[in-house]
């Protein structure tokens, strides 16, 4: 008889124990999930990746065309446009097949949108081509699908003494084929002879500034290297 009171009065404390511990976990889980806080995600502001002191090497057919270099390299795939974002600016350099440097490309920001294949760069934009001219402005856009590069705003374009200014402006990838839309003033290199009113500098051995020419089909430059680089 005592044996059977013991083990009913065991059974009780250990029924009574179990239920406590439950309750004290039942607690415990409510007052963690009362501390989460729910975290609002928004693709267009917070970023799937972050680089930084990003530089690459970029080949094509096993030879090594481009070097990219950025200090810092925020990708939004997520967005409903994605883009990648380069804050605090970024250098280009495309190479020769002898690895010469024969264009660069400085912005001290810039955008790429993915799916469009479109560079915006902004603030001090600097590009050189192989020809050594050299093309300033404040804001330029690097369309790869279209093979073009275009700006609306101020434009300078250095060549040796020559230098050209005025607003918008248009030219095939290669920077060679080019033209301004509304020439403001320059200095041209000082000859003895008579002058004319319009403004014109040879890019390649017949083109004139201020006369349009098709802009031809060809590889995008910066477009086809961001696409290896995430391949």
């Amino acid at each position: 008889m005592n044996k059977q009171h013991n083990i009913s009065y065991n059974w009780r404390i250990t029924t009574t124990t179990l239920v406590v511990v439950m309750l004290l976990l039942f607690v415990s889980c409510k007052d963690k999930n009362d501390n989460i806080v729910a975290f609002k995600y928004d693709p267009e502001v917070v970023p799937t990746l972050i680089t930084e002191s990003f530089t690459t090497l970029i080949s094509d057919s096993g030879v090594t065309q481009y070097k990219l270099v950025a200090d810092k390299w925020m990708v939004f795939d997520k967005a409903k446009e994605p883009f990648q974002f380069f804050p605090s600016g970024l250098y280009f350099e495309r190479f020769t097949p002898d690895f010469e440097i024969e264009a660069t490309v400085v912005a001290d920001t810039a955008w790429y949108y993915t799916e469009k294949e479109l560079w915006k760069l902004k603030s001090n934009v600097h590009v050189e081509n192989m020809q050594g001219e050299e093309f300033e402005s404040e804001e330029l856009f690097w369309d790869g699908k279209n093979g073009r590069v275009y700006s609306d705003k101020y434009i300078e374009i250095k060549r040796g003494d020559t230098r050209i200014k005025g607003y918008g402006f248009e030219s095939d990838e290669t920077m060679t084929n080019y033209r301004i839309f509304r020439p403001h003033d320059g200095l041209l290199p000082f000859k003895d002879e008579n002058t004319t009113d319009s403004i014109a500098v040879d890019t390649t051995d017949n083109n004139e500034l201020g006369t349009r020419h098709p802009v031809p089909p060809s590889s995008s430059v910066l477009s086809n290297s961001i696409q290896i680089m995430n391949n």
